[in-house]
Order: C-alpha cells, then sequence, then structure tokens
C-alpha cells in the first residue's frame, strides 16, 4: 500500500544518500548502544551493511528495469489470457532482467571494492591483510600494488563474465 511504498521510498534514499562506511559505523558502533544487550561482531556488521546497502541500490535497478518495459508487453500478457501475475511473471521480469544485468553486475563490483571500507571496524578483508603484512614487513608499494592487483583480477574476471552473460542474453 502507500505507507509501505512510502516507508521503502525513504528507507532507500537514506541508504543511497549516506556512505557505506557511515552505515557500518552505525550498525557496529550506535545499534549496539541503542540495544543495551546486542552485540555484533565486526564480520556480521560488514555483512549487514553490505546487505542493506546493495539491496537499497538494486530495489532501484530492479524498479527502474521494470518501469522501462513498454506497458504494450503487459497488455499483451494480458490479451493472451495470462492473469496479472503471470504476465509479471512470464513477460516482464524476463525482459526486465535482460536490462537490469549491466547494472546489477556493475553494483556487484561496487560492493566487492566496497568491503575495503569494513576496514574501518576491524574486518579481515583483503585490505586489512596488506595492511597488517606492511607492519610487518614495511614493504608499502608491493603490499599495496598486490592488493590492487588483487582488486583488479576480481573485478576483470567479473567483468568478463557478465560482458559474456549479457551478450548471451542479447539486452534489449
Amino acid at each position: 500500500g502507500w505507507i509501505a511504498n512510502h516507508v521503502a521510498l525513504v528507507f532507500i534514499e537514506v541508504i543511497r544518500g549516506t556512505p557505506i562506511v557511515v552505515q557500518v559505523m552505525f550498525i557496529y558502533f550506535a545499534l549496539p548502544m541503542a540495544f543495551n544487550d546486542l552485540r555484533i561482531d565486526p564480520f556480521t556488521a560488514a555483512v549487514v551493511t553490505i546487505m542493506i546497502n546493495s539491496g537499497a541500490y538494486i530495489a532501484e535497478i530492479t524498479r527502474g528495469a521494470v518501469l522501462s518495459i513498454h506497458k504494450g508487453f503487459r497488455e499483451a500478457g494480458l490479451a493472451l489470457g495470462l492473469s496479472r501475475w503471470e504476465t509479471i511473471r512470464y513477460v516482464i521480469l524476463p525482459l526486465a532482467l535482460r536490462r537490469m544485468l549491466p547494472p546489477l553486475g556493475n553494483q556487484w563490483i561496487i560492493s566487492i571494492k566496497d568491503t575495503s571500507l569494513f576496514i574501518v571496524i576491524g574486518v579481515a578483508e583483503l585490505t586489512r591483510q596488506g595492511q597488517e603484512i606492511i607492519a610487518g614487513n614495511f614493504r608499502a608499494l608491493e603490499i599495496w600494488s598486490a592488493v590492487a592487483v588483487f582488486y583488479l583480477i576480481i573485478t576483470l574476471v567479473l567483468s568478463f563474465i557478465l560482458r559474456r552473460l549479457e551478450r548471451r542474453m542479447k539486452i534489449l
């Protein structure tokens, strides 16, 4: 209904309008202060943050893709005798998925790179591991270069897979 739509809209805009570092700090530090018995470890805070953050962007990607499908497709599905939900499932969503794929892939890559920001709460991800190695051997140039190469390899592989998938689905 109207209330649920507006609550969702406000939630999505708050998440999209605030930096992910602020979000993870809020979940890790502020929520336990607000709820005295709540204990959140860094990894859980990071996972919850990336899920909430990505979810807000994915919701907008999905909404945009569904709204971009011409109303004639919906009308055609209904004219063929499909119910409203069958039309959505068998006509609208397959077309929308093809349009969603590039921005969803982009969001996936952004989320992977955003994990480096979770160093602020002590999550032992790739950037944190690089920092710990540097603390032991003081070879910052080599270590940060290796970290950058690892992130680059991950994102290039994902980009390659996504391009192949896009070509296979013949994006409309």
